[in-house]
């Protein structure tokens, strides 16, 4: 079911409804059945793959507590294993045919050549993701294992989060949602806030600038070099207006009920560096990657060489796990890369000002300005369906320059961007929900007409999907 969906709109009032009618101890009932009908929405007999992951996982967790030595450990190793192995098959198994079968056709060798044609069940990384921070936390004692099968599937199938994250640490969200939750207006004026917000940022924002993206990634060389430029600018804004607003709509949708799930975004254009940016942006997969491999690894706690490697491994695993295509092993492994350069600059060449604001201010801004030029490039491999369309695009911005085409864009389209480049600016030190709160009656209720007018008047014709549903 599509946040942005007549169905949801239905749906979404109706569970809350009966959420606070209903007694506690039965509303585990209600959210783990609303959750599976939500899921089941889009592909109904998928809930099975996710029925499998959450009985290996709740296993898992009661053994791996109540085991010792290597024993605990085995359990902890079998858990991770059979639930990856269920994300290999449905979403890498394919990936890893096709180059077995480049290989032998390269070396000669023989190679069943037979097409393997597997639908990746929707949101399959994320709660895979999300099922072995819960036996890893349960394995490092910062987690008892949750005996209550019910509790533990709907950690697992929770619908705000359910579909691309934020990927919850059970420290969070099953402490919860055992608690009593009261209805409070404020919760429940906070999130419609978050909502409404989030519809605009992907109705009127995403998916207003998905078309044009579209045209450019289609054939970029019938387009001229500043045509293409603009294309990559929007879909800079089209990825992270079409993710924030799903995860914002996430976190109003809980928040209505009590619940608190984590903040995926902090402005990450307004990011001065990689490091930074990727503190911003997508937070619950970027810190996951930093506690339960990074970490794991040595971190930075290990010779320069080593420590390389890691930073290497980390950015080019995140890579894969957004998709199963070596262009998203190459958008990691470029991040990896001007990781590393910045990185070196920085230990090479230190500028303080302290004292003098004004050119300390215009430093930060040109190094959000080259960063998020910077990102803008990557987002190329990101975006692209091979490496020859990578190269395609970047051999087009650099060629056609001179070309003539008929690229034209709605006006309108700018005065959104522009909008929405103004709120993240304003947003920077605040969520919108808190910042909104904080203004006058007039101002509030001027902002809640203007963001219904919008969605209502200015959406895009087209419905897009969320990007980060083929995740």
């Amino acid at each position: 079911m599509l946040f942005n969906s007549i169905p949801f709109l239905i749906f979404f009032p109706i569970v809350t409804l009966l959420f606070y009618v209903i007694p506690h101890k039965y509303r585990w009932v209600l959210l783990l059945a609303a959750s599976c009908f939500f899921y089941m929405f889009f592909v109904p007999k998928y809930i099975l793959i996710l029925l499998i992951t959450i009985l290996i996982d709740y296993i898992a967790g009661i053994y791996i507590e109540k085991t010792e030595g290597k024993r605990r450990k085995f359990f902890l190793i079998v858990s991770i294993i059979s639930t990856c192995l269920v994300l290999v098959i449905f979403k890498y198994l394919g990936f890893f045919h096709q180059n077995m079968i480049a290989l032998s056709h390269y070396f000669g060798f023989h190679y069943p050549d037979r097409i393997i044609h597997i639908i990746l069940p929707i949101g399959l990384s994320f709660h895979t993701f999300q099922s072995l921070s819960y036996v890893i936390e349960v394995y490092r004692r910062n987690q008892k294992a949750e005996k209550h099968f019910g509790i533990y599937s709907l950690y697992v199938m929770f619908y705000p989060q359910l579909v691309t994250g934020p990927i919850e640490r059970p420290q969070n969200l099953l402490r919860q949602l055992r608690e009593v939750k009261i209805f409070q207006l404020d919760n429940l004026i906070r999130g419609f806030r978050l909502i409404l917000f989030g519809l605009f940022v992907k109705m009127v924002i995403a998916d207003n600038l998905a078309g044009y993206v579209d045209q450019i990634y289609e054939n970029p060389s019938i387009f001229n070099s500043w045509s293409i430029l603009i294309g990559l600018l929007f879909y800079s804004f089209q990825i992270y207006c079409d993710f924030f607003g799903y995860s914002t709509i996430a976190l109003g949708c809980a928040l209505t009920m009590g619940y608190s799930i984590t903040n995926n975004f902090r402005t990450p254009y307004l990011s001065k560096n990689i490091t930074e940016f990727w503190h911003r942006w997508h937070i619950s997969l970027s810190s996951w990657f930093r506690d339960y491999v990074y970490f794991p690894m040595g971190g930075s706690r290990v010779k320069t060489m080593r420590w390389i490697f890691n930073i290497v491994v980390v950015f080019m695993l995140s890579g894969f796990w957004h998709g199963a295509n070596w262009t998203f092993i190459f958008w990691g492994a470029t991040f990896a890369f001007f990781y590393l350069i910045e990185y070196v600059c920085r230990k090479k060449i230190s500028l303080q000002f302290t004292g003098n604001n004004l050119i300390h201010n215009i430093l930060n801004g040109i190094s959000i300005v080259k960063n998020f030029i910077l990102v803008t490039m990557i987002w190329v491999f990101f975006r692209s369906v091979d490496a020859k369309h990578i190269k395609l695009m970047y051999a087009s911005i650099y060629h056609n320059f001179n070309l003539q085409d008929n690229f034209t864009i709605d006006y309108k389209v700018w005065l959104f961007l522009a909008l929405f480049i103004a709120l993240d600016f304003i947003l920077r030190k605040s969520r919108f929900d808190t910042w909104c709160g904080n203004q006058s009656f007039i101002v509030r209720w001027f902002i809640y007409a203007l963001l219904l007018f919008l969605i209502l008047a200015c959406s895009s014709v087209n419905s897009f999907p969320f990007i980060y549903f083929q995740f």
